[in-house]
């Protein structure tokens, strides 16, 4: 039987690992944390995208989303401007200081990715390893839509939430 804990450990501490040697540079060379390099390489990107856009990219709560977009706005790295067909919505877009700053940030983020990755597997595998990720994703999220629609989402800690009786 395939050792499953062993490959969940693996992947943990790789992207713990992955995350904080990315970040160290983005933080010594930019004075950008990760988080705010991600969501301004989206906008750079992606043209018109919302609060919800980035929450359903990044797999974060709204709030956390809005936390982000709050202290970039607040760096004068994106503004919010009204959505032209939802009024209760807003488009996020890069500023010319926050297009400056990804596009020198973007080479540290791919160094440290060639660095770490690149140059320590080929292209064939990260190619493959790529599509198992997908895979497993896409997977995870059926199966936590489908706990969803039948009520048996588990709640934090593994326990299912209390049942409320007529």
């Amino acid at each position: 039987m395939a050792d499953l804990k062993r490959l969940y450990r693996e992947l943990v501490s790789l992207e713990i690992e992955l995350w904080n040697g990315i970040e160290g540079r983005l933080q010594a060379e930019y004075d950008l944390p990760l988080t705010s390099f991600e969501v301004l390489h989206l906008l750079m990107h992606r043209p018109g995208v919302r609060i919800q856009d980035i929450v359903e990219e990044f797999s974060i709560t709204v709030g956390g989303a809005s936390k982000v977009v709050d202290r970039l706005q607040k760096a004068g790295l994106c503004e919010r401007r009204t959505h032209p067909s939802d009024r209760r919505s807003s488009i996020i877009e890069l500023t010319a200081d926050g297009r400056a700053l990804v596009d020198g940030a973007l080479a540290v983020f791919e160094d440290e990715l060639e660095l770490r990755i690149g140059s320590v597997i080929p292209g064939q595998s990260v190619r493959e390893l790529t599509t198992v990720l997908s895979t497993l994703r896409a997977a995870g999220r059926t199966l936590d839509a489908e706990r969803k629609a039948a009520g048996r989402t588990p709640a934090p800690g593994g326990k299912q939430p209390a049942r409320l009786t007529s």
